[in-house]
């Protein structure tokens, strides 16, 4: 099969290659489409998330058709339309042509949306419905989310539109990002552009100087420390991107803080597959019933090296411009 090969000078190539037969509780499927996430990048440059590269082939996340089934396969057969997040759990990365995986980690694919669209929420999906899943919503009043406009931050907004009705203040940075987050349900007095100066003092300033029930950080560095500025004693602060400062635990912990860190990883790595599927489901549901939308995407191009490239270039400058990137496997 074809695939993008991450080779030992830290490159990607375009190869050829032959995947190793299916067991017992696998299935093998066509990648149709796949997304692109930071991680990706990551795993070239930071020792952090370099040990999550388990593959030459890389990519976490695609949708695509069951091609083949293992001979005790029971929820799936062939010619089924599924999404997944593999992570480390499948015979390679999304960078190709098919992949095999344990069915325990496969899920039936929203009918109502196309598999580029598909392919673009696993990941950010699944670890939002951590995020929704960890917080009593119950005692939760004034929400802060930083970096809303991105997969993670954009996609637990839906949620949180879709299922309550919250203080919600958001921060984003651009023309079309701030328009996007219109469009699905957030007032423009709801959102501050962060590149202001006093930052902390302007969102507190637009949440009629109260602080903050829970601050959902899917930024990191300077805006872990705002998030601690801004967050009332014994508050919740989600940590998503690891790129918590010094300075910021020091004020989170001056605060009685509760840090939540959301990882996928430890669930991959014990096999907890349940978690996984259970997840996708209700991702499903949710497209399905019109609670909530799929994220909007851009289509980079074609299974070629160029094209992850461009992709990763595009994350590192962070110009997605809200939109998740998909690479089209097939033709």
């Amino acid at each position: 099969m074809k695939a993008i090969i991450l080779n030992k000078n830290n490159e990607l190539k375009d190869e050829n290659i032959d995947l190793r037969p299916i067991s017992t509780h696998e299935v093998k499927v066509k990648i149709i489409a796949s997304g692109f996430n930071p991680i990706d990048y990551q795993m070239r440059e930071n020792e952090h998330e370099r040990q999550y590269l388990f593959s030459p082939i890389l990519g976490r996340e695609g949708s695509g058709i069951i091609i083949e089934i293992g001979k005790n396969v029971n929820d799936f057969k062939v010619g089924d339309e599924v999404f997944f997040a593999c992570g480390s759990m499948g015979s390679n990365g999304t960078y190709a042509e098919e992949i095999i995986l344990p069915e325990a980690i496969v899920a039936k694919k929203p009918n109502s949306i196309t598999f580029e669209e598909s392919a673009g929420l696993p990941s950010i999906g699944i670890t939002a419905f951590q995020i929704f899943n960890r917080v009593d919503w119950n005692q939760i009043e004034k929400i802060l989310i930083t970096g809303a406009s991105g997969g993670v931050g954009n996609f637990i907004l839906r949620i949180l539109l879709g299922k309550f009705s919250k203080k919600i203040i958001i921060t984003a940075g651009n023309k079309e990002s701030i328009q996007q987050l219109i469009q699905i349900g957030i007032n423009a007095n709801q959102i501050i552009n962060y590149k202001q100066e006093n930052l902390a003092d302007k969102i507190l300033e637009i949440n009629q100087n109260q602080k903050f029930d829970i601050v959902i950080d899917a930024v990191g560095m300077q805006f872990s420390e705002i998030s601690a500025e801004v967050l009332k004693a014994n508050g919740i602060y989600v940590n998503i991107t690891h790129f918590i400062t010094p300075k910021a635990n020091d004020l989170l912990f001056g605060i009685g803080a509760t840090i939540l860190n959301i990882s996928n990883f430890i669930y991959a790595q014990e096999k907890q597959y349940d978690y996984f599927r259970s997840s996708l489901n209700q991702i499903r549901e949710l497209i399905d019933s019109k609670i909530i939308q799929p994220l909007p995407i851009k289509i980079v191009g074609g299974l070629f090296a160029k094209t992850a490239e461009e992709a990763k270039q595009v994350l590192k400058d962070n110009k997605t411009q809200g939109k998740k990137l998909i690479m089209k496997n097939q033709e």
